[in-house]
């Protein structure tokens, strides 16, 4: 009887390990292609995105069975936290800055493999994942803007607020062009989040070295390349929009 219920538990680990081969064998399939909810399916069009999915490979099966989605996304406010924090110490000693980085990141981490880790496993929360990934992600940047804003002067403020505004006008508009299209494109050219993080973490690592004189006179460059980036994003999706109405209203005219 012992014998029988051993070989019966030996059965079921093994038909359980079959189907774990056969789910986990079509990831790239959940990870990357197409999917129910619009909101997450990302198009990347980044430089990095080919060594990203190469990496995404060893990552992912790695990743404890104990860590879910869910504890990845709830990460972002602790480094964000972090962020303030440590950028704070720095207006002392300029070091700091490289726990700053270390935020980024583990922030990048998290926030890269938390939507892909439940599309591995098939246990996504899509429309949850996409509101609170975003929302903190949103602020993840606030609190960047809010670090550097201890170590420039008083004067700089109206810069960096600029820097804000451009930003969240970015955001916006990549959520727009979501609820408008369907598509989820977060790139713009070959530069994307990743693109971002690298950009900063190059920052940060170039005050250390040189002081804040190169961070206090690129504000104002920033802003407006962001700007100008924002300014014709904006233009494209105008007219991209405006054929696709035109389009609808004459097959509407057809078809009455």
């Amino acid at each position: 009887m012992i014998d029988a219920i051993k070989e019966v538990k030996q059965m079921q680990a093994e038909a359980t390990t079959v189907v774990n081969k056969v789910q986990l064998s079509d990831w790239p399939t959940r990870v990357y292609g197409a999917q129910k909810f619009a909101g997450a399916g990302k198009s990347n069009s980044g430089l990095l995105v080919p060594l990203e999915r190469r990496l995404a490979s060893f990552v992912l099966p790695r990743i404890p069975s104990w860590i879910q989605t869910y504890h990845l996304t709830l990460t972002a406010p602790v480094w964000a936290i972090g962020v303030v924090a440590f950028s704070y110490l720095a207006k002392s000693n300029l070091r700091w800055l490289w726990l700053v980085n270390l935020m980024h990141v583990l922030h990048y981490f998290t926030d890269h493999y938390d939507g892909k880790l439940g599309k591995y496993r098939d246990t996504g929360l899509y429309k949850w994942g996409f509101y609170v990934d975003h929302l903190f992600d949103y602020v993840f940047l606030c609190s960047v803007l809010i670090g550097y804003t201890f170590l420039i002067p008083e004067r700089a403020f109206f810069n960096m607020l600029l820097v804000l505004c451009v930003f969240s006008g970015l955001m916006f508009h990549i959520y727009l062009m979501l609820a408008m299209t369907s598509q989820f494109k977060i790139s713009f050219s070959r530069f994307g989040p990743t693109e971002m993080v690298v950009g900063l973490i190059v920052a940060n690592a170039l005050i250390i070295k040189f002081g804040l004189r190169p961070l206090k006179g690129s504000l104002p460059y920033v802003a407006v390349g962001g700007a100008l980036v924002l300014g014709i994003l904006a233009f494209r999706a105008q007219k991209k929009l405006w054929r696709l109405d035109m389009e609808a209203k004459q097959r509407e005219q057809r078809a009455s």
